[in-house]
């Protein structure tokens, strides 16, 4: 297993995310198959994994129940604990001590080895920042008690959002999970979130490294082009290759969902074996062949004449991204924006097209991507549903009606 060296700590490249965990295939509501886990993390730890990354709503709030029960089972200091606070949920208040409490009761523990800030993005900068709530400052406080030996921050917001966010709490900040793997290098500026995150001295931790599956399930021809470069080895090995070239990488959360995945995540991550440049030209043509998206440069010409003032290279990226996996994150930025800048307020009058240089059709585009954002319900939507889901278990555990 390889390791990272984080402020001392022996840190596996490959930490265990717990976000996909094995369901039961014949029973309701998304059960999770506790003791196919149970077999995954005794697999992981016999194999030199020791981070295991939970969050408050993974999987209805079940992930940081079962990976407690699991790890009870194992020496607290053979491992190490990361979960998450929910301030990127829409609620009417935020009681960052009583979520905490509870997240220490399930998972059965006295301390969180690494705590992180879930999802700063647009709109819930406003939330960790709000001084009625006082999270940052409960957390920071929690550190100093030494409930919280590491805290940090993961986001699925733009670059500036990031910065914006690194210039208040930088300091306080000891690391941050991004978005990060070869076709969102470009499709979702990974490249400069990552390069912002060095030049700040933040080390990064790597969300969605093999996007979802789809980087470790490419169409046949692509398959066949790397499996002719690195003969026995896995399609979503080439993703994690790909990460150990990069330096400011110190931990890769694969959220595996069986134990061949782990066994074969394992396998790939017992040596350092960063893609040559050869091969990384192929990832990078592979990822452009994939994402069939506009051309925009960001050169913003189409921005000074728009009668509406929208922010159309913002959108397009967006048009982008959800042409190639239509996804919640997308919703969320677009929500966080006021209702006048967002793809619906788009009037069609086709200037935009006209002055732009590559021609694109941006009023079309916008459309489209107005239509595609009415498929996805709203993340305020969602997080009604979770806590009705929630106060109906409270009633069912203690026998209301």
């Amino acid at each position: 297993m390889i390791y990272s060296d984080f402020s001392g700590e022996k840190l596996s490249l490959l930490g265990f995310g717990t976000m996909r965990l094995p369901l039961k295939p014949d029973e309701p509501e998304q059960t999770v198959d506790e003791n196919a886990v149970r077999e995954m993390v005794a697999y992981a730890i016999a194999n030199g994994v020791n981070y295991f990354d939970t969050a408050y709503p993974y999987h209805g709030g079940e992930s940081e129940r079962i990976i407690g029960r699991i790890l009870k089972d194992y020496p607290r200091d053979s491992f190490f604990l990361a979960t998450k606070y929910p301030g990127h949920q829409i609620s009417r208040t935020y009681n960052p001590q009583e979520i905490f409490e509870e997240q220490l009761e399930k998972c059965r523990v006295d301390y969180f080895d690494y705590y992180l800030l879930h999802n700063v993005y647009e709109n819930s900068i406003r939330t960790y920042t709000d001084s009625r709530w006082g999270i940052i400052e409960y957390f920071i406080r929690q550190k100093q008690l030494g409930r919280i030996r590491h805290l940090g921050f993961s986001s699925h917001g733009g670059v500036e959002n990031l910065r914006e966010f690194l210039d208040g709490y930088a300091e306080q900040m000891e690391f941050c999970q991004i978005q990060l793997n070869y076709i969102d290098w470009t499709l979702q500026q990974a490249k400069e979130k990552y390069e912002l995150l060095t030049e700040r001295g933040i080390p990064v931790w790597v969300m969605e490294p093999v996007r979802g599956g789809r980087l470790a399930n490419l169409p046949l021809d692509k398959e066949e082009r790397l499996k002719a470069l690195r003969p026995g080895e896995s399609v979503a090995s080439w993703a994690f290759h790909w990460l150990m070239g990069l330096s400011n990488v110190q931990m890769v959360l694969s959220g595996m969902s069986d134990l061949a995945q782990m066994k074969d995540n394992v396998r790939t991550f017992s040596k350092r074996d960063p893609l040559s440049e050869q091969e990384q030209n192929a990832v990078f043509e592979i990822a452009e062949q994939m994402k069939d998206r506009v051309p925009c440069t960001s050169c913003r010409y189409c921005c000074d004449g728009c009668p509406k003032g929208l922010d159309i290279p913002f959108l397009l990226s967006c048009f982008n991204e959800i042409r190639f996996s239509p996804n919640m994150n997308v919703r969320m930025r677009i929500d966080a924006l006021p209702e006048e800048k967002r793809p619906a307020a788009c009037i069609g009058c086709g200037l935009c097209e006209k002055i732009c240089p590559q021609k694109i059709g941006a009023p079309e585009a916008i459309r489209e991507l107005s239509r595609a954002l009415q498929k996805i319900p709203s993340w305020e939507d969602i997080c009604k549903e979770r806590d009705l889901a929630a106060m109906r278990g409270r009633e069912k555990q203690y026998g209301q009606s």
